[in-house]
């Protein structure tokens, strides 16, 4: 009997004499897109991004491994969606501009005498 903890060196898994199993590295964590896409990019999704690149490597080690893995890959998403966001509002911006544009030198024009 060893009494209410586990013995040294955690649970066995396996046959005797094997250890636990090896997982490898940890994912990727994607924290300098996650970084990039907060300061370029659209800011309060490039904060979620950040968050979640934190997560993956206490998760990994705490050894939730799935969950480090979906961590990794919402974090790659938010920053993906916060540059996709600045894209189109970018793009939004020139179509805007290009409009007033029109609209200005449309206006100009008839009213030159």
């Amino acid at each position: 009997m060893t009494g209410p903890y586990p013995p040294p060196g955690g649970p066995y898994y396996g046959p005797p004499g094997y250890g636990p199993p090896s997982y490898g590295p940890p994912p990727d964590n994607n924290l300098v897109w996650a970084i990039l896409s907060t300061v370029l990019c659209c800011l309060p999704l490039g904060i979620v991004s950040i968050v979640k690149s934190s997560q993956v490597n206490s998760l990994w080690f705490q050894g939730f491994h799935a969950e480090a893995h979906k961590a990794a890959a919402d974090a790659r998403k938010w920053a993906m969606w916060s540059a996709i966001t600045t894209g189109i509002l970018l793009l939004l911006y020139i179509v805007f501009i290009v409009v007033m544009v029109v609209i200005v030198g449309v206006s100009a024009s008839t009213y030159t005498p």
